[in-house]
């Protein structure tokens, strides 16, 4: 049987529960059909690049699935008909991947290295390194008046004509 790999995004509104459910139902619909699903994810509320159906955000999951396409058709169909289900994609690869998903290990790096979801940030909540404008101009110093640039009054005749 073809393998592919399933990502779907679910509304923002309902709970991580709510998602393994629909994993569940999922899994369901597929071992009806003749299908097996291998591992699945759930990477979390992230924030969306972009407003999807007024959604924000979207929960995000991942399965593996090993089935006939009639089954992979029946399963995107049904979720075509789900209100909870905002967006999908289903590729056909090769081989899974064995170990975690790039998602996973990029989650699992940070917080190994203690960045939240959103990077590191300084003692005042922001984010990249401290700037400090206020040695500027420490370089250049005050500014010396310029007695050359300044007009005198026998310089310049009104209306161009030389008295």
């Amino acid at each position: 049987m073809p393998l592919y790999e399933h990502v779907f995004l679910a509304r923002q509104d309902i709970s991580a529960q709510q998602v393994d459910g629909l994993l569940q139902s999922f899994r369901s619909i597929l071992e009806e059909r003749g299908g097996q699903v291998g591992k699945t994810e759930y990477w979390g509320l992230k924030s969306l690049a972009y407003r999807i159906k007024k959604n924000r955000k979207a929960h995000y999951a991942l399965m593996n699935i090993d089935a006939p396409s009639e089954a992979v058709t029946e399963l995107e169909r049904q979720e075509r008909l789900s209100t909870d289900i905002i967006r999908f994609l289903t590729v056909r690869v090769d081989e899974h991947e064995t170990g975690l998903s790039p998602m996973m290990r990029r989650a699992e790096r940070d917080e190994r290295e203690g960045r939240g979801e959103r990077g590191e940030r300084d003692r005042d909540g922001r984010r990249g390194g401290r700037r400090d404008f206020r040695d500027r101009d420490r370089d250049h110093g005050p500014r010396e008046a310029r007695d050359d640039t300044e007009a005198k009054s026998g310089d310049i005749t009104e209306g161009g004509e030389d008295s």
